[in-house]
């Protein structure tokens, strides 16, 4: 790559503890690219100026983080189909014309994880069962929904925000009050959960998953600890289980490609330096 090394970088409102320049810089390494990734701290009052006017920045890309996923989706001059249909962007990059373009890849975080971690997984898409209802879990629902899920059912304490993204997607995604997840359960071929219960610091989440059909495939999109309460249970019980960590680093891979031109792999070596980092046991 000739010329001025390229760079990129998180931003967001705190940034000081993002991971995601541990992963740019395991793939610059790897690859032997002359490029950089930092971390920018942008305060929400100056959020709408410096992504209108992201050009100036000096930068060929960044990553978004809370709570300019908005913000910047607003600023962009192109937006792909996620991104568009959730109002947020999480991945930018500047095109040959200097046209601010914005994607939301959470979404494909998930399926990359999943598709990486349990191959196979929707060869018969069937029933979904998403716990949660803020923005990861409407990322995930337009996931299950691009891989064919019949139903997707959300289930949320707070039963008008999971009515919300059931209105956005229409007819295959049903909101519903967290007293009908038993029921659910019996029925339902994947259970994510997008909340951040059962992450070390948080409440537990508290769930009996004794309805479960042992067939059914568990995933928590926490990854500290690895293995939450919800994947230990379900493990001990025989159902199959994908812990959080792979969502992070796949949903990194596109913009890596956009701002370097390498399409890189998340590979064991690169779990096993964010899990160090995290202070996590594999």
């Amino acid at each position: 790559m000739s010329g001025p090394a390229r760079k990129a970088a998180v931003t967001g409102y705190p940034v000081a503890q993002s991971r995601s320049p541990l992963v740019h810089g395991y793939w610059l390494k790897k690859h032997g690219l002359e490029g950089e990734y930092g971390k920018i701290e942008v305060s929400p009052e100056t959020a709408e100026d410096f992504f209108a006017n992201f050009s100036a920045s000096g930068l060929v890309g960044a990553n978004v983080t809370v709570p300019h996923k908005e913000v910047a989706a607003a600023a962009c001059d192109q937006l792909d189909d996620a991104a568009t249909t959730m109002g947020a962007a999480n991945t930018l990059w500047l095109d040959e014309a200097g046209r601010l373009c914005g994607a939301n890849t959470d979404g494909i975080g998930f399926l990359g994880n999943l598709d990486q971690l349990a191959p196979g997984w929707d060869a018969l898409p069937g029933t979904a069962v998403v716990l949660g209802a803020g923005g990861a879990a409407r990322a995930i629902v337009w996931a299950l929904l691009s891989r064919k899920f019949t139903k997707v059912h959300i289930v949320n304490r707070t039963f008008k925000k999971a009515k919300k993204i059931a209105d956005e997607f229409g007819s295959r995604t049903i909101a519903h009050n967290w007293d009908k997840l038993r029921t659910l359960l019996g029925e339902t071929d994947l259970l994510v959960n997008t909340t951040s219960l059962g992450m070390t610091g948080k409440s537990p989440l508290e769930i009996d998953l004794s309805a479960l059909p042992q067939e059914t495939l568990v995933t928590d999109i926490v990854y500290v600890p690895l293995e939450t309460d919800l994947l230990k249970q379900a493990g001990e019980r025989g159902n199959q289980t994908v812990d959080g960590l792979g969502m992070l680093l796949h949903q990194a891979v596109p913009g890596f490609e956009k701002w370097f031109g390498v399409r890189p792999e998340v590979d064991d070596e690169l779990r096993a330096l964010i899990l160090k980092d995290l202070g996590v046991e594999p």
